[in-house]
């Protein structure tokens, strides 16, 4: 064996070494050590064990207080978040983000960026879509300093899904017109035409419906052209009811019939879409006199609302 194979052999900290080790330090090293053996344990998907551990690291370091690095205090609580987060304890899981997040923008951390956007993401998953809105504010600010539009551009995406939620449709159009300059500009097609459904979704909501024509039917075009079904399909949901809300009933109810067909035919389907564009395909066909044809629609999806919806 080499001396370099020799050095490198002394290197390799094994788990049981670890675990041996944990009686003979005190300190910032016992933290260290207890948050390395999380970190091994989360790995391996143990995420009870990885989390006491995390949260014996924690304790460790808020006790020394001062002496111990406010990294290190910040590192604990973000393993705390993820193995909170893998057993779907969610609301939990940010909230101990959040203090990492904290910790670490006191210390101006470059890291604080990306686990206060995933914070962001965690209180979207638990429904706080307020305290997605003030931390997605946050991340679009330090995203701009940084030069990094694309992830202002995220930012901002998750900040107008936030207000759709809140059903303040003026804030999320605003979002996702910011965010849909900024993918324009870095040429995210994708992404561009993502922030066009949602836009023709939020003007459907405030009652512009020649303004939502424009922009479903642009995100139509690109999932069309990208092959994009899934996307394709719930952007021809939007063109659909931007042609009712027109003036346009034959041509929304030809369009959402479509989409009902495209629903129906997945192997998963989704009820509650299904029951949602069977509903609106019988209001139109109210507004236009056949009221037959849309009251056996409305008696045929009862049973499956029943189940859907209770």
């Amino acid at each position: 064996m080499s001396d370099d194979d020799e050095t490198n052999s002394d290197d390799i900290v094994t788990e049981e070494m670890l675990w041996e080790r944990i009686p003979e330090v005190e300190g910032v090293d016992r933290a260290n050590t207890y948050f390395e053996l999380s970190a091994r344990i989360y790995a391996r998907g143990q995420y009870d064990e990885a989390l006491a551990l995390a949260e014996t690291a924690r304790d460790i370091y808020a006790e020394l207080g001062g002496s111990s690095p406010s990294d290190g205090l910040a590192q604990a609580y973000s393993a705390i978040g993820y193995n909170l987060n893998q057993l779907k304890r969610i609301t939990e899981a940010a909230t101990a983000m959040s203090k990492a997040v904290e910790l670490l923008r006191e210390s101006k951390s470059p890291l604080a960026i990306d686990l206060a956007c995933t914070l962001g993401e965690w209180w979207f998953s638990s429904k706080e879509y307020a305290k997605t809105i003030e931390c997605m504010t946050e991340c679009v600010q330090e995203h701009l300093v940084e030069g990094n539009e694309s992830g202002a551009a995220n930012d901002l995406h998750l900040i107008g899904c936030a207000q759709i939620e809140l059903k303040s449709f003026e804030k999320a159009l605003e979002a996702f017109q910011e965010a849909r300059t900024y993918f324009k500009s870095l040429k995210e097609v994708i992404n561009v035409a993502r922030c066009d459904q949602k836009i023709a979704h939020c003007l459907i909501e405030i009652g512009d419906g020649q303004a939502a024509l424009s922009a479903a039917q642009k995100a139509v075009d690109v999932f069309v052209t990208a092959h994009d079904h899934h996307r394709e399909t719930y952007s021809m949901l939007e063109l659909g009811k931007a042609q009712i809300l027109a003036g346009q009933e034959e041509e929304g109810l030809i369009t959402l019939d479509r989409v009902l067909e495209i629903a129906t035919d997945a192997e998963n389907k989704d009820f509650e879409f299904i029951v949602e564009i069977e509903r609106r395909m019988a209001t139109v066909l109210h507004a236009l006199g056949r009221d037959d044809e849309a009251d056996e629609i409305e008696r045929r999806i009862e049973a499956v609302a029943e189940i859907v919806e209770d």
